[in-house]
């Protein structure tokens, strides 16, 4: 459900990912559409009546991009990998808290072993989940741990880099060391997890690496210079890493996540409610988790307009700026509060 906080009306529940939800369930279900001509053939309606070929017409449409959807997820993303989860072994980067904390909660619940590497101890205690004090940014760290990891909770079959961390402010403005540690947590953190854990899923030929990106990835509001930039490469390294995990059975994950109910964005307000609402953890946790146990690659953006975001690269500089005008994007940062020096996305 849309993220909704106590002083705003109800109506700003409501919003285009609500409405596109519901249709997918009604209007533009491929069943939906196929019960329609066959209610009004036992109505009596003939097969020549101008009512009964438009509504065949849409049922056979919206069949057809079903199968043609099915065919894209298994050219693009492959095959399925199969699961057993008495013998997963999650590690999540920043799960201390946020994102991070209810998907190792999630995982804890189905009692899969979870690794939580933070600078700090999660929120609340799990039964099967073993934290790890990490800096992400720092190799040597990283690499120490690993090894603790694969002695105490056997080699990982899954790696969430979900660890961040984001300041505001413009270029001149951010010191040197703050976009440094961006750079650290956000960018080499995920280089360094990965050539720690990586080979021993190559070396079992199973695995899945998700990578948590962002929207601001793809369009980049002012005062977020060294955060869009860390999360660029990120998503850059994620293609690059998919291409030669090609023919593997390693699956690989990008997450592409709008503006989210967590602290490390805390303040900032979203342009608009309607059509950018903002996440609910909760809900993205799900998501993740989701597509985790699908077994195939892929990506997954949210709220929508995140997954149209890129048709926004192509349009002409003057179109870009008039909507980057009219949304007021760049002006989301003024009241940004944040959680500096928390790894939480």
């Amino acid at each position: 459900m849309p993220y909704l906080p106590e002083d705003k009306p109800w109506y700003h529940a409501i919003t285009i990912d609500l409405i596109l939800r519901v249709l997918s369930h009604t209007f533009l279900n491929p069943i939906f559409a196929c019960l329609a001509p066959l209610t009004m053939r036992a109505q009596n309606f003939h097969y020549e009546d101008p009512a009964m070929q438009v509504c065949m017409a849409y049922a056979v449409t919206l069949n057809l991009f079903w199968i043609a959807k099915q065919f894209n997820t298994r050219l693009a993303w492959g095959t399925k990998r199969s699961f057993d989860w008495s013998e997963e072994v999650v590690v999540i980067t920043g799960g201390s808290s946020g994102l991070g904390l209810l998907m190792s909660q999630i995982y804890d619940m189905r009692g899969v072993t979870v690794a939580v590497l933070d600078k700090v101890p999660p929120e609340g205690e799990g039964r099967g989940v073993a934290w790890y004090k990490c800096d992400v940014g720092n190799k040597e760290e990283v690499y120490k741990v690993a090894q603790r990891v694969k002695e105490e909770c056997g080699d990982p079959t899954i790696l969430i880099n979900n660890a961040a961390v984001a300041y505001g402010g413009s270029i001149l403005d951010v010191p040197d060391e703050q976009v440094e540690d961006t750079m650290r947590s956000n960018v080499l953190g995920h280089f360094w997890t990965i050539k720690a854990f990586l080979p021993a899923m190559l070396k079992n030929n199973k695995g899945t690496i998700v990578t948590v990106s962002s929207v601001a990835s793809v369009i980049a509001p002012a005062k977020t210079t060294a955060y869009s930039a860390s999360k660029a490469a990120v998503r850059q390294l994620h293609d690059a890493l998919a291409a030669e995990l090609r023919g593997t059975d390693i699956k690989t994950l990008l997450v592409l996540p709008g503006q989210m109910s967590t602290p490390l964005f805390k303040g900032v307000k979203t342009p608009s409610a309607f059509f950018a609402p903002v996440l609910e953890a909760v809900d993205v946790a799900r998501e993740v988790v989701g597509l985790v146990d699908a077994g195939r690659s892929g990506e997954w953006a949210g709220p929508a307009y995140v997954g149209w975001i890129n048709w926004y690269t192509i349009l002409p500089g003057a179109i870009k700026r008039l909507a980057r005008s009219l949304s007021g994007a760049d002006g989301g940062m003024e009241t940004f509060v944040g959680r500096s020096g928390k790894k939480d996305e």
